[in-house]
């Protein structure tokens, strides 16, 4: 579900003068190897387009970075289509998302809008995001309950990469078809039932799997143990409230339509969230003015 209120705004200007790409994230120079990484997404650009100018990259969110709220996603999501557009390259959704998808794995789904799945494909270019449905669909609410707006310490590559020295992790992927398969089918058929346990169960599988890489990941602050139990305690009163946790102690509590008043109220009132974002389902990356 691409989440509507977070964004980030990017733009990309190339200029034949410069000798160097720059990155400057929310009006700070970004250190060395965030500057790296979008360089490198920035020569997939350049390869595309025939041409080999540095540009400075401008890139701002409103929300945090780092800590579990998909802003890598959104951010190369935002510079690959800024990008493109400044190169004069006419990308449809599908290439786009391909290639966004080389910056940040994630990234090919925050090109669309609704709700979106990422088909795993056999290589690049069957390897892509497309969307399942429209926001309109099911007007579900994500409240993201923060607790920590710090960066992580090991950021969602690492992680990735430590992910097979865990014993857990070749039975997560084999499962991996039959969770997915669940997770479209509640989605396309509104079962809020079935959304909530296939969520879930793949939340903790994801986290069990970091906890026992080596070096082991825990991500969750006591602040997430908190919201999880309650969110657990709110379902069992009869509201339709489920919890996933990225790569983050930060809680995404998926609501039911009419359910999202109630539940924000609640959050509020537990300890240690800072704030609660509300998302619906969001819009398509899209092209602004400056």
């Amino acid at each position: 579900m691409t989440l509507g209120g977070l964004r980030t705004v990017a733009r990309v200007v190339f200029d034949p003068a410069a000798t160097l790409d720059t990155l400057v994230i929310d009006g700070k120079v970004a250190p060395p190897a965030a500057r790296q990484r979008v360089a490198q997404q920035l020569d997939r650009v350049r390869v595309a387009a025939g041409h080999d100018l540095k540009a400075r990259i401008d890139s701002s969110s409103n929300f945090p970075s780092g800590a579990g709220i998909a802003s890598s996603a959104s951010a190369f999501a935002a510079i690959t289509m800024a990008a493109a557009a400044a190169c004069g390259l006419a990308l449809d959704e599908a290439a786009l998302s391909r290639l966004a998808r080389r910056g940040s794995g994630s990234a090919c789904r925050s090109v669309w809008g609704g709700f979106v799945e990422w088909i795993a494909g056999d290589g690049d270019e069957s390897s892509l995001a497309i969307p399942l449905a429209p926001g309109e669909h099911w007007p579900l609410i994500d409240l993201v309950a923060v607790v920590s707006q710090a960066p992580k310490s090991t950021g969602s590559t690492e992680g990735h990469r430590l992910a097979a020295s865990s014993p857990l992790q070749s039975a997560r992927v084999a499962d991996t078809p039959r969770r997915l398969s669940a997770c479209r089918q509640a989605l396309l058929e509104r079962d809020f039932a079935g959304l909530a346990e296939v969520v879930e169960l793949d939340s903790l599988m994801m986290h069990a799997v970091m906890m026992t890489s080596s070096p082991a990941l825990v991500y969750w602050e006591p602040s997430t143990l908190t919201v999880l139990h309650a969110v657990a305690e709110w379902r069992r009163q009869g509201h339709e409230v489920c919890a996933t946790v990225d790569a983050g102690p930060n809680v995404h509590c998926l609501c039911a339509p009419g359910q999202a008043s109630v539940i924000m109220s609640k959050l509020q009132d537990l300890p240690g969230v800072d704030l609660v974002f509300e998302c619906p389902p969001g819009e398509a990356a899209r092209l602004v003015q400056d």
